[in-house]
This record gives structure tokens, sequence and C-alpha cells, in this order.
């Protein structure tokens, strides 16, 4: 299996009083490298996802530059205006095994 593109690793988040994303710590690609951390809105994190670019959820190895432990990719849900910004999860369950459960940042 080939290595996975993305455009993006987002490594934290702060929440705003309503409980959506209020701004996220991200490292952006920049070519073959990433950049330092970014504090991106949430509005400038859907546009993003809207103009195509991934993003993952993950965090960045210590001492090893550009190389990250990436986990779920962020997805973009919802109406226009009412976006909701989410991580699936695949999670076992006692009577199915295809159950997920959304992250809702």
């Amino acid at each position: 299996m080939g290595r996975q593109k993305y455009d993006g690793v987002v490594e934290a988040v702060r929440y705003a009083p309503d409980g959506k994303l209020a701004i996220a710590r991200v490292y952006e690609r920049r070519g073959s490298t990433f950049s330092d951390h970014v504090l991106v809105s949430r509005d400038e994190m859907i546009r993003k996802l809207k103009a195509g670019q991934v993003f993952m959820v993950g965090k960045r190895l210590a001492h090893l530059g550009g190389t990250f432990e990436v986990t779920l990719p962020v997805k973009l849900a919802g109406n226009p205006g009412k976006e909701v910004l989410l991580t699936t999860k695949p999670q076992t369950n006692v009577m199915t095994s295809k159950v997920h459960r959304y992250f809702k940042f």
C-alpha cells in the first residue's frame, strides 16, 4: 500500500462555548515538508476542506521533523452554513462490527 497523501495534520483543537471548533493547531504541507504549527479558525478549516484539501488527526513525532502519527481523516458534513467537522472511528459492538461513532469538532 502506498503512502497516504494529506495536506495537513490537526494536532490540537480549542472548542467554543457552543461545542464547535474555535481554533485548530495544524501542521500544513508545504511541498515535500510541513510548516511549523499554524492556528486555523473554524471558517478557514471549512474553506480548506471545501477546496478539497485533506486533513488528518494526528501528532508530530518528537525529533523526527515532518514525521507524524496520523489516525483519522477530518470530514465535512451538513448543509451550507451549518457545516460540522467530523472524524470517524470504527467501533466494535457486541451486536455488529460495522458501527461508526462520530466525533464532532
